[in-house]
């Protein structure tokens, strides 16, 4: 697993050019996972890499609050880049000299003792660089001129946001099991993890960590150790944007990235929501092992058809999580709890299965043969031999004659044919094909 450098939020105030400095930076990396319709990105969140480290970037900007006057707006963006990153970005408008608005976020940021980074974007003509000292003023970090819309300077700030970060690398729970909570609001969430830490046998211990980690719950059941990773309003911290919908979303994001496997709960009494479609969808496409947790069993009506029927919306619902396993129970009443670890115990190890070279090569040869790759175009796929290349999640190359070749649904055949053999419970599949070198 990559390990995290840090989180970088930027702030400013509006129109100064933030959102265009976040695409620059996360670079819109092009991911190996296919687009997987109904999943919508939100852009305040993403992932960037620069010299070998890998950090996480917010744009605070994108988290608003309704009818707010514009001093509250920058309060909530501030405190929001202070408890959620270790670097903050300050972006102010070179073409427009320092405000009153500058000078304020520039006391609450000093304030703050976090480490700031200072770039002035909109310098598009390096000749007038010297635009940049008047922004000394602000009595931050020496500021650096770049342009958003050209990319110029951008290397700079990423060099510095990389340096900014501590070189001690926060214990990452080695050898626990990482797991995370998600869906909406009120459909259960902390009184199941309640309920799960409340199971006679399991030992919670504090774990030193920093600040940001004391919301984490690590236990112990039976001689296995897990982690709760907290999602927003587990523990309720009471801000003004704790229920701002965007930022339980930012929570959540950051939760699945550093979880294991991720519960998706789903509220039995209300059915399922589009939300719930939207927060699983980052599960799915961050890789990471997934079960439904159909919580509030309890309170649904049944017959003995009810859960099959509920079972067969839940996969129409969520078909891109076919291979994630769903549990009925109720919080609430402390009903099938004890399904709930031994799931994610089964998850995690699929998702870290590796399997070895002559077997892989074995289930796919043998799948060809039963379904030979259809014809496209007067060309057949040819596999030449498969290899896997990652865990978490399962990440497989086919070696063939020519990418193109490899169609949606013959992956999606070999898919099945791996998961009939290896089962696979829980976990995304990667499959990947690389033309074979001649």
């Amino acid at each position: 697993m990559h390990m995290i450098s840090g989180i970088v939020a930027i702030v400013g105030r509006p129109n100064v050019g933030k959102s265009t400095i976040f695409n620059r930076i996360i670079g819109e990396r092009k991911s190996i996972v296919e687009d997987t319709p109904g999943v919508t990105r939100d852009r305040i969140y993403g992932k960037a890499e620069w010299l070998t480290k890998e950090f996480r970037v917010i744009d605070t900007g994108g988290i608003q609050l309704a009818d707010q006057p514009f001093r509250e707006e920058i309060n909530m963006q501030v405190e929001i880049a202070i408890d959620e990153a270790d670097t903050i970005l300050f972006v102010v408008n070179g073409k427009e000299g320092i405000t009153n608005d500058d000078e304020y976020i520039a006391r609450l940021l000093q304030r703050s003792q976090k480490k700031v980074i200072l770039a002035v974007n909109k310098v598009d003509d390096f000749a007038q660089s010297d635009s940049i000292y008047e922004f000394y003023n602000l009595g931050l970090s020496d500021p650096i001129a770049v342009s958003g819309a050209h990319g110029i300077g951008i290397g700079d700030i990423l060099d510095a946001i990389v340096n900014s970060f501590p070189d001690k690398i926060q214990k990452d729970y080695d050898g626990m099991t990482r797991f995370c909570v998600i869906g909406r609001p009120n459909v259960g969430k902390s009184s199941l993890v309640n309920a799960l830490l409340n199971q006679e046998r399991v030992i919670v211990s504090n774990i030193e960590g920093t600040t940001r980690d004391a919301i984490d719950t690590p236990f112990k059941r039976e001689g296995k150790e897990y982690v709760v990773i907290d999602t927003a309003g587990i523990r309720k911290r009471g801000k003004v944007y704790e229920n701002i919908e965007k930022y339980s979303v930012l929570r959540a994001m950051s939760a699945i990235e550093r979880s294991d496997v991720v519960l998706v709960v789903i509220d039995g009494e209300s059915g399922i929501r589009d939300q719930d479609k939207h927060v699983a969808g980052f599960a799915h496409e961050a890789g990471k092992g997934v079960i439904i947790v159909y919580n509030k069993w309890d309170a649904v009506e049944k017959d003995e058809k009810t859960m099959n029927r509920i079972e067969k919306e839940i996969r129409t619902q969520f078909q891109y999580l076919s291979y994630a396993p769903i549990l009925f129970v109720s919080a609430l009443k402390k009903q099938r709890i004890q399904t709930i670890l031994p799931m994610i115990d089964d998850v995690h190890d699929a998702s870290v299965l590796r399997i070895q070279t002559n077997v892989l090569n074995e289930v796919l040869m043998d799948a060809q043969l039963m379904t030979p790759p259809p014809t496209h175009k007067g060309k057949r796929l040819k596999i030449y031999y498969a290899s896997q290349v990652a865990v978490a999640p399962p990440t497989i190359v086919l070696f063939v004659n020519d990418p193109e070749l490899l169609h949606f649904s013959y992956k999606r055949f070999l898919e099945n044919s791996l998961r009939e053999a290896f089962g696979f419970q829980g976990t995304t599949l990667r499959i990947l094909a690389r033309e074979r070198n001649r």
